[in-house]
């Protein structure tokens, strides 16, 4: 049973009667349980227990920390079958889905405990130099200290391994601060399941209650409360652009500059060297629409930028077209969502052309694959913009030089991908490297979508589609946003 209460201090609370329900994704209708909203008084009670949870939760040893990071990643696991019964509905994700989500969200708790059991505390050590000249060198040992109460803000289209106990989650209470996890309103239910996994493992493993704090609510002030409270030190966020820009200037208010890790979508370009459709067209096309569809195109990672060579052009459109327009309509993660991506087509219809949409149904979304040249895209700055869903857009390009010039006016993005063969890459290296200069992660004849949690993973990039183009929000270094260096000279412990 769910409560649809906020948890705080170890405890399920409530101090008002203002509560909103989840709505389920297929049939947008209202879901049972309601969830009441976090007041002003707990969401301060909150903070202010996350801050004394710190002065003892940044004491516990690594490996109390990684026991317990391990912990909550068992209580997950027996769990599963609620998460299937209930996250399906809330987001209308296929079971498949949510089973492979959840195991990857298990697998980076696994990987941040097992990382910071191994990493020293040291980073750097210079011994003294007392009888050096002209001047003697001190002892320094430069070390990391947690930053404090990180606030989490849940994401859309990920309810778990971008959520409750996801990648932001993990990654600070791995680094030694306790987090204040603000629940998407889409998907309440599956945030409280999830924290009851982790109000287990508190227990379990004798951690502070002020660890971790789960909080509701729909009031667009609640958030930025959030950020603003002088007992939060850094925040971390995935979403969209508006929504991430508003509480960067909330950020901006503070007394305290705070870090804001924020990943704000992207449109993840795909580069299509000369000679690769004529080699392939129908295995490319193929490609092309599995990535564009996989999750309703409700990745971060989705191929929503094609460039293509006006030579190949025809080729390609012809084995695209049959592909598209047997596309079977998907369910949205939210009613609102699915109104914003028809919106979202409908403008760009009226900028570009449509090329081929798939199959139409009530309450889902229609593929839509859109193609215009790179004259109308160099002048239009709205083509670049994201339509969040299974939509795409092709830009074709007269020779090398103009792909470059696309290139060049493209914003900041999460991914790229270069398809052509090992020749012709190599020919073109200083395309490629001016392409590097633009994304987080480039890869190589594979498609963008799917993103692997390992030590080598980034998955951030040049604004705007993250606020951090130093971070990563997933993958080993992503514990390093909430840290800090600290040197200490001289010491005698």
């Amino acid at each position: 049973m769910l409560s649809g209460l906020c948890f705080i201090g170890g405890q399920w609370q409530a101090d008002t009667e203002d509560t909103f329900n989840a709505i389920n994704a297929t049939d947008h209708t209202k879901l049972s349980t309601e969830f009441v909203n976090c007041s002003d008084s707990q969401l301060i009670n909150a903070c202010e227990l996350a801050e004394e949870a710190f002065f003892i939760y940044r004491k516990k040893s690594v490996q109390q920390r990684a026991d317990f990071i391990n912990e909550i990643a068992e209580q997950l696991v027996r769990v599963e079958g609620l998460l299937l019964e209930l996250t399906t509905l809330e987001t209308g994700l296929p079971e498949a889905r949510i089973q492979g989500e959840l195991g990857r969200t298990v697998n980076q708790l696994r990987l941040f405990a097992n990382n910071i059991t191994k990493d020293s505390t040291e980073i750097a050590h210079d011994v003294a130099l007392p009888e050096r000249a002209p001047l003697p060198r001190p002892e320094l040992k430069l070390g990391q200290l947690p930053l404090g109460p990180v606030a989490v803000f849940g994401a859309s289209n990920f309810p778990l391994a971008f959520s409750t106990a996801g990648g932001d989650t993990a990654s600070a209470l791995a680094a030694g601060c306790p987090v204040i996890f603000k629940s998407h309103s889409a998907h309440p239910g599956t945030c409280e399941i999830v924290t009851k996994a982790i109000e287990i493992a508190i227990n379990n493993c004798e951690m502070p209650k002020g660890v971790f704090a789960l909080i509701h609510s729909k009031a667009y002030e609640i958030s930025h409360s959030l950020v603003k409270n002088p007992k939060i030190k850094a925040v971390g966020f995935t979403g969209s652009y508006r929504v991430g820009m508003a509480l960067q200037e909330s950020i901006y208010k503070r007394k305290e500059p705070i870090p804001f890790y924020g990943e704000l979508g992207s449109v993840n370009p795909q580069l299509i060297l000369p000679g690769f459709i004529t080699d392939g067209a129908d295995v490319v096309a193929q490609e092309f629409v599995t990535s564009m569809n996989m999750g309703c195109g409700q990745f971060c990672t989705n191929p929503g930028l094609w460039l293509v060579s006006e030579s190949e052009q025809a080729l390609f459109e012809k084995a695209l077209t049959n592909k598209i327009q047997s596309s079977p309509a998907q369910t949205m993660l939210t009613p609102a969502m699915l109104t914003a991506y028809q919106l979202g087509c409908e403008k760009l219809n009226v900028e570009v052309t449509l090329l081929a949409k798939g199959l139409v149904e009530d309450k889902k979304a229609t593929t839509h694959l859109f193609v215009t040249s790179a004259e109308a895209f160099i002048k239009n700055d709205k083509l670049s913009d994201e339509v969040f869903g299974p939509a795409s857009l092709i830009v074709t390009y007269k020779d090398l030089e103009q792909a470059a010039q696309l290139i060049s006016i493209i914003d900041g993005q999460l991914t790229a991908s270069v398809h052509g063969s090992n020749q012709v890459i190599n020919e073109n290296k200083a395309l490629i490297e001016v392409l590097s200069y633009k994304v987080g992660r480039l890869i190589f004849n594979q498609m963008p979508t799917g993103v692997e949690v390992s030590d080598a993973m980034m998955h951030g990039g040049p604004f705007p589609c993250s606020t951090d183009i130093r971070s990563t929000s997933v993958g080993s270094q992503a514990i390093q946003r909430f840290l800090r260096p600290i040197c200490y000279q001289n010491s005698p412990i």
